[in-house]
């Protein structure tokens, strides 16, 4: 599928416009507060608090907003309960679509996600419709100005990376969750920093889109990830180059 804008690249190429949203640091305030509730809140002994913290950092988060949303989710400072769940559904074109949600109020968020998918010329399914298509995996991207393919190859293979893939403008690593932070600092060392890296859950095929079905689909991700309770959106849509150009544009 080598030239073609999957989701994991998309969503890359999407971040500065979600930061712009003012939305991001609220995200990622409840899921430093979850992951903290359900593994402690050291990041040292919690891998999932391990990998928020640094995502934080990375939207440059202060210090203090990731501390009290830590001592939020161990029960240090007071906080709402947030619960995670998945929704399952399709969008236009039949695209499978995983949405992850974190929430104080299940009722409210389960009619505003029906409604938007209804919206979007999608629809909300059952659990276990779709989620059987995709698979948790770690996705690194590395610009290929930053290093040699021959280096890039050796270095993640022997860092436990499950395979490396060359595209365009990048390579593309795909590591067992478990695998991730390994493979990350292995490319740091050398001084290789990543362009997009994050545990994600990766399709196992793509439904190949349109440029009118490209634009329907991209609406809805982007309302769906408009809303307050949305953390992430999967979906196995696959949008050529050039299309991607035309709606860029």
């Amino acid at each position: 599928m080598s030239g073609h804008s999957k989701w994991a690249s998309i969503k890359h190429k999407k971040g500065a416009l979600d930061a712009k949203r003012g939305k991001l640091f609220s995200k990622i305030i409840k899921e430093l507060s979850v992951a903290a509730r359900l593994g402690g809140g050291d990041p040292d002994g919690n891998p999932r608090l391990r990998t928020v913290v640094a995502k934080a950092k990375e939207a440059n988060m202060p210090a203090d907003n990731i501390k009290r949303a830590i001592q939020k989710g161990t029960g240090e400072l007071p906080g709402v309960v947030l619960e995670e769940f998945i929704y399952e559904g399709y969008g236009p074109a039949g695209v499978a679509m995983l949405v992850e949600a974190m929430t104080d109020n299940r009722n409210r968020t389960t009619a505003r996600v029906r409604s938007l998918f209804s919206k979007g010329g999608g629809s909300l399914g059952e659990a276990g419709c779709v989620a059987w298509m995709f698979s948790k995996k770690g996705f690194i991207t590395v610009n290929k100005e930053d290093i040699a393919e021959e280096k890039i190859f050796d270095l993640a293979i022997e860092a436990g990376a499950e395979d490396v893939k060359t595209e365009e403008t990048s390579y593309e690593i795909t590591t067992e969750p478990g695998d991730f932070e390994s493979v990350i600092t292995a490319l740091k060392k050398r001084g290789v920093t990543p362009a997009y890296a994050e545990v994600t859950m990766v399709p196992q095929s793509y439904v190949s889109l349109a440029e009118s079905e490209a634009r329907q689909v991209l609406r809805l991700v982007e309302n769906l990830e408009d809303d307050e309770d949305v953390q992430q959106v999967y979906a196995n849509f696959d949008i050529p180059e050039e299309i991607m150009a035309e709606i860029s544009d």
